[in-house]
């Protein structure tokens, strides 16, 4: 398990891709080929308008509070696989890396979803770390927009060197 420890959560409030707002998300995505959704506000969003990522996690909540009827609905039925996961917030559990890591295998044929029980605010980090190439990572910044990271070696390097400083137990393996 990776802890992040508060002097790490400004570091991460810096953005690491491309800050935009809904009009340029949704221009930028029709060039991308690999989208995965971090956030139930990022992944709902990118639903409505028909844009269906290869994965989404989300944990049914929106600025740490439940989300609307409306949105619980789309997300609930979003995913031809669903997995389910724990996770507690500032923390990405074994749980979580190993089904990010399952849902990238599985995405290559089917949409999945990754439900979290608890808080999904460092998937990102877990979704940069393990992105095959060709895959864009998108989660939102609260009150500010949402980053969208092409992830290149360049950005796996930046997250694998904060995870490095977050302590890990269980199995990391890439």
């Amino acid at each position: 398990m990776y802890v992040l420890p508060d002097e790490f959560r400004k570091r991460l409030k810096e953005p690491l891709g491309f800050l935009l707002d809904e009009k340029g998300l949704m221009e930028a995505v029709k060039t991308r080929r690999v989208i995965i959704s971090v956030g139930d506000m990022v992944t709902f969003t990118l639903l409505k308008h028909g844009v269906k990522p290869d994965v989404a996690v989300f944990d049914f909540q929106c600025k740490r509070r439940v989300c609307s009827g409306k949105m619980k609905e789309l997300l609930g039925s979003y995913g031809d696989v669903r997995l389910r996961v724990r996770n507690k917030p500032g923390t990405i559990s074994e749980e979580l890396w190993n089904a990010i890591k399952e849902a990238y295998s599985l995405c290559r044929n089917k949409k999945v979803s990754v439900v979290v029980d608890g808080e999904e605010d460092l998937a990102s980090l877990a979704a940069i770390s393990l992105a095959p190439s060709n895959v864009t990572v998108i989660y939102g910044l609260p009150d500010k927009g949402v980053l969208l990271i092409d992830v290149t070696e360049k950005e796996k390097n930046i997250v694998n060197a904060v995870l490095s400083r977050c302590g890990s137990h269980g199995d990391r393996s890439r």
